[in-house]
């Protein structure tokens, strides 16, 4: 069964008299434990659609489900509970708080969003911390780190809650070319270890060459989708 079901989704928006289409008619599935890339210019629709695959906003038309649940049926609430306990998301611009250390900032969704314990918390965020490489980092707050840092901490608060589905808005636009292939990398591992369904918007061709589906997005339509065993990126020179 497949994890997300997109069928003839579109999404119009209005500034006044004026309408502009952001997707028309998209339809695609997502298996579980996924590795996917969805591409195209800017202005394509990309982001567009992962803000409706992960309830921030509504399609004008047509149906979206996940692990399930038809979300654009969920109300406010309903959603916020639904983002918590399927999602975990990654930003370009990292989005870490920066009063916060590195250790707090992936403890945050434990305590805000999942409400656990004190107790079971710590072994949570040490062993994620651990699994992205940045367990020696723990008391550091953002402004102590560079970037592929930056972000590694991001990865790790997706994953912190064991989600069954992350995405990811061009989480390698503000890395350097190397930074970049070891974060898709080390996100791609955290696939493997806890079958983990990541999903991408991306211009960057290393994205896409470790992707194992690619659908292209272009004036709000998908135009192509390929499936093919990713290939390792090469090593930036």
């Amino acid at each position: 069964m497949a994890l997300i079901s997109a069928e003839n989704v579109s999404k119009e928006y209005h500034t006044g008299e004026i309408s502009t289409k952001a997707l028309r008619d998209v339809s695609f599935e997502i298996e579980p434990a996924s590795f996917v890339s969805f591409v195209g210019p800017s202005g394509s629709g990309k982001t567009t659609l992962l803000n409706l695959i992960g309830c921030l906003d509504k399609p004008t038309q047509g149906k979206i489900r996940v692990d399930g649940k038809t979300v654009h049926d969920l109300n406010r609430k309903q959603s916020a509970v639904f983002r918590g306990s399927v999602f975990g998301f990654i930003f370009q611009a990292f989005n870490l708080f920066p009063v916060l250390t590195a250790y707090e900032n992936v403890e945050y969704p434990l305590v805000m969003v999942k409400n656990e314990p004190a107790s079971g918390r710590s072994e949570q965020v040490l062993k994620v911390l651990e699994a992205v490489g940045m367990l020696a980092q723990k008391d550091k707050r953002p402004d102590q780190l560079s970037g592929g840092q930056k972000q590694r901490i991001a990865v790790a608060r997706a994953l912190v809650t064991r989600p069954k589905l992350v995405l990811a808005d061009e989480p390698t636009a503000n890395l350097d070319r190397k930074t970049a292939v070891d974060v898709i990398r080390l996100m791609r591992d955290m696939r493997d270890e806890f079958d983990t369904t990541f999903i991408f918007s991306t211009h960057d061709q290393g994205v896409m060459a470790e992707a194992e589906v690619i659908h292209t997005l272009e004036d709000g339509q998908l135009i192509h989708s390929e499936k093919r065993l990713a290939h390792t990126t090469e090593e930036p020179k």
